[in-house]
């Protein structure tokens, strides 16, 4: 496995942050911890947790594995677990987001990928292109819940591309090593230019939602490559996601199903009502019809 190296101080994982786009802090979550997260995956895949649009729950006897197969992603996981809610403001995670994005950030959204055998990737794409920040805060928490590797469909990265701020243009493709979501294109790297991020379970990859990333197929036959995936923002800017009522003008307009993990949030004022409920992401399985 070619692990990224690590940096070691906060001066370093900010650094490294600025100068690649993402950070990689190895073992960040304790072998326990990642063992209940990968039981609370199967326990949504078997529907104990609540309803999953989307989503046909396994058998009440199935395994997690079995479970959890069942799905390739399930959007807004914590808002069916406690556990998944809670790992939001883990407190490993919230102190190097405030090294890096600080000193108040909230979060928006969690996903759980399994990518069992054979499931797809995902296009290369920017976070920021489905978040729409004001401030380009916008990071992304990848926590590895199984090792992953090349072989069963780590993430890859083109180091830099964050930094000028460009968000580029996207299109439908038919490409069938990936799922249903658009692909970006039309930015000045190559495929060659990624560098795969391979980690190790308990891992968390920290990245710009500027930064072009991707993932290939699951090849292997050496199990799932689960991930939980969580968003976060500084709190001190607005978020215009999703789309507005028809009485707001977007320039006003504040997305607010957001979880406060750090700090003080100066709009809290306006609430934090529910918009959001869990839902399965299409994949090539079921048709990529919208």
């Amino acid at each position: 496995m070619n692990r990224p190296a690590p940096a070691d101080t906060l001066q370093d994982r900010q650094a490294a942050y600025r100068a690649d786009g993402y950070l990689v802090v190895p073992q960040l979550l304790a072998a326990s911890e990642i063992d209940a997260l990968r039981h609370e995956a199967g326990r949504i895949g078997r529907g104990e947790l609540g309803a999953v649009d989307g989503l046909q729950p396994a058998a009440a006897d199935a395994s997690d594995d079995e479970a959890a197969r069942r799905f390739l992603c399930v959007h807004f996981p914590h808002k069916l677990s406690a556990l998944m809610h809670s790992v939001l403001s883990h407190p490993e995670i919230v102190a190097t987001l405030t090294g890096l994005i600080g000193p108040d950030v909230k979060a928006m959204q969690s996903m759980l990928f399994t990518k069992g055998e054979g499931r797809p990737g995902q296009a290369w794409h920017q976070d920021e292109f489905w978040i729409p920040t004001r401030d380009r805060s916008l990071t992304g928490v990848w926590i590895a819940m199984d090792d992953a590797t090349v072989e069963n469909g780590c993430l890859w990265a083109l180091p830099g591309s964050h930094r000028t701020g460009v968000l580029y243009p996207d299109r439908e493709h038919t490409d069938q090593r990936f799922d249903c979501t658009v692909e970006s294109y039309g930015f000045p790297y190559e495929d060659d230019d990624a560098v795969p991020l391979e980690v190790k379970a308990g891992d968390v990859i920290f990245f710009n939602g500027y930064l072009l990333h991707r993932s290939l197929p699951n090849t292997g036959r050496h199990g799932m490559r689960r991930a939980l995936v969580n968003h976060y923002m500084s709190a001190q800017s607005v978020l215009p996601w999703q789309s507005p009522p028809a009485d707001v003008h977007i320039g006003k307009w504040d997305y607010r199903d957001i979880v406060l993990v750090a700090g003080t949030d100066p709009y809290a004022y306006r609430g934090t009502p529910s918009l959001s409920a869990p839902m399965v992401r299409p994949d090539r399985e079921g048709g990529c019809a919208r």
